[in-house]
């Protein structure tokens, strides 16, 4: 019976999908199995072995550096030590220095002299540290010096979640959750957002909690933090170790920024924003290889298929041209007041210009606002770009919008939602829906799963169905019946994903990489390699209790290696926080890599000589 429906539910949930083509490129990796003893769930586990044209070759896990670790040199530098705007440290509640185990997105950045990887840290304040590698000459990855990036003339960096590399080398990460700056109106800013003060040598009511220091008002964190000065696309372009540059792409627009993805054609963006009723955006540049102007659209989706993950046609929203500069000044001459009129939303007064919808913030508190008479519509559409994406008709109902990858073989975007639940769906009543045109329409899974979008000429996404969904194994998270095989712990089932977070393309061999964010979905959160021909998942890594697994990004070719880059993040930080048994060192996040694979070009013709 149970297997009758999970194939049921595999088969609702894959929806139209773009033809797969023929690929002469053959990879299999060796399955990890499904943690199982309390020593085995402690550790990072990954495939060690896989055939790649039908060669075989060790893999494995491989650290880089875990959070803490400190790397001599000229000036020591502790890795995940987060810094304020002057380079001292950042202290946590404790009074000790803050040392961030939120490490995300990790990138491989080679230039003609040296190998380098910028890597995120995903908290408030935020990091990302420049570290400088030696390749040996068996492809391992060994750290020589690191450094924290400065942030002080962009006011510091804010939640690095998720990131990618653009066409033309450069580092792309992101700023997620972006502060509520309708919070700044009504002094509310809660302690998420209150944080970001420490950057700034404020210290907010709840940090140093039992400190003989002045407690922190409204008015101290309204005075050194502007909530627009962060959720945007964060460009890293590295020349040596002391010479890297830092750039916020204000043109691309603000929202819960999970990461943004550029197409092939070095213009076209694609962005994905995190949180409960959020949005799709595409950002189109002016001229190829320069993010700093353009237009952006929002996805407006609409339904064409009911079952499982569903489908839709995708038309999109133009929501306006503007450049980085035109935006920063923007950001310093205009609060929320300045930009909108507030309505009440349980009598939104339309026939007065008022609009009523249902975006972001506020847990799906529905909104009512017009804009101010006199400001420019492109000023809202990058400073509230989601909320002004709402108010023009775009679709605004997504729930945990995460990774993105391209396929060019298929031209096939990916996109993962973590959960399908809230916003997207079915239930009209429902406060998610409220005020808004209810247009997703689909039944709850909170396992989640991966779209694949059809995407034209141009590289606009036409189209957008299910791919491959988890099965859940309870009535709580979607199941018809709680499964006989519900062991009590996992509420996905474990042969399947749960919880999709960031994707990677294997290009030439047809393999998507979908790492899992999951807390009651996987006990153990997993990497897994989708084969699109055969719909196969095979699971590749797993990670310790309470980590997410962050960052899965493949390198083909990096003089002559191949990497899947693997961060593991906040170990026993998510959940099974009991497990950690105040063992020292454990908590640490690591980041590092899969492989070594040959070099695997998809621009080599498939009869060249895999190097290792």
């Amino acid at each position: 019976m149970q297997r009758k429906l999970i194939a049921a539910a595999v088969a609702a949930a894959a929806g139209s999908v773009a033809q797969v083509p023929a690929l002469a490129g053959t990879i299999n990796f060796q399955p990890v199995a499904v943690p199982s003893t309390d020593t085995e769930k402690r550790l990072v586990q990954a495939s060690a072995k896989v055939n790649v044209d039908g060669v075989e070759y060790d893999i494995g896990y491989h650290t880089i550096l875990r959070s803490g670790d400190e790397l001599p040199g000229l000036k020591s530098e502790i890795y995940g030590q987060i810094i304020d705007q002057d380079g001292y440290a950042v202290l946590a509640e404790d009074g000790s220095s803050f040392i961030s185990n939120d490490n995300d997105f990790a990138s491989l950045l080679p230039t003609r002299l040296a190998l380098y990887m910028v890597s995120h840290f995903e908290s408030r304040p935020a990091a990302m540290y420049l570290t400088q590698l030696w390749q040996k000459r068996d492809g391992e990855l060994i750290p020589m010096r690191t450094r924290p990036l400065d942030f002080s003339e962009v006011k510091g960096g804010w939640v690095h979640c998720a990131g990618s590399v653009t066409p033309w080398g450069t580092h792309l990460g992101s700023e997620e959750y972006e502060p509520d700056a309708k919070q700044w109106r009504d002094g509310t800013i809660d302690d998420y957002n209150a944080a970001m003060a420490r950057y700034f040598g404020v210290t907010p009511a709840f940090a140093n909690p039992d400190k003989d220091a002045e407690v922190t008002t409204q008015e101290d964190i309204k005075t050194v933090m502007n909530p627009y000065d962060y959720g945007y696309p964060v460009e890293v372009e590295v020349k040596t170790f002391h010479h890297a540059s830092v750039t916020k792409h204000y043109a691309m627009g603000r929202m819960a920024l999970e990461l943004a993805y550029v197409m092939p054609d070095r213009k076209t963006a694609y962005m994905s924003d995190d949180g409960t009723n959020v949005g799709l955006f595409r950002f189109v540049a002016d001229r190829a290889g320069d993010l700093g102007a353009g237009t952006l659209y929002a996805a407006v989706w609409t339904q064409t298929d009911y079952d499982g993950l569903g489908a839709a046609d995708l038309t999109w929203v133009n929501l306006g041209h503007a450049t980085d500069t035109q935006v920063a000044a923007w950001i310093d001459n205009y609060t929320f007041d300045d930009i909108f009129d507030v309505g009440d939303p349980d009598s939104c007064d339309t026939a007065s210009g008022y609009v009523e919808f249902n975006a972001g913030h506020e847990d799906g508190k529905h909104q009512c606002l017009k804009l101010k008479d006199g400001v420019p519509e492109v000023v809202a559409s990058r400073l509230e770009s989601r909320r002004w994406a709402a108010m023009q008709g775009a679709t605004t109902e997504f729930r945990k919008m995460e990774g993105i990858t391209f396929n060019p073989e298929g031209r096939t975007l990916y996109i993962a939602m973590s959960e399908i639940n809230k916003g997207m769906g079915n239930d009209a009543t429902s406060k998610y829906d409220t005020g808004g045109p209810n247009r997703i329409q689909l039944n709850k899974n909170s396992c989640g799963g991966v779209y694949a979008l059809d995407v034209d000429d141009d590289y606009t996404a036409t189209k957008m169905a299910g791919l491959v969904a988890g099965i859940p194994m309870t009535v709580g998270y979607g199941a018809d019946v709680e499964s006989p095989d519900f062991d009590g712990r996992n509420e996905c089932d474990l042969d399947h994903i749960a919880n999709p977070d960031n994707l990677t393309y294997m290009s030439g061999y047809g393999t998507l990489i979908i790492g899992e964010d999951s807390s009651d979905g996987h006990q153990n959160d997993a990497i897994w390699a989708y084969d699109l021909a055969s719909a196969s998942l095979t699971r590749i890594e797993t990670t310790p209790y309470g980590s997410e697994t962050t960052s899965p990004y493949f390198y083909p070719d990096i003089n002559g290696y191949g990497y899947l880059m693997s961060v593991v993040q906040h170990p026993y930080g998510e959940s099974d926080q009991t497990k950690l048994e105040g063992v020292i060192g454990r908590a640490r996040a690591y980041t590092g890599y899969i492989g070594p694979f040959p070099a695997m070009d998809e621009n080599d013709d498939r009869g060249r000589k895999h190097r290792r």
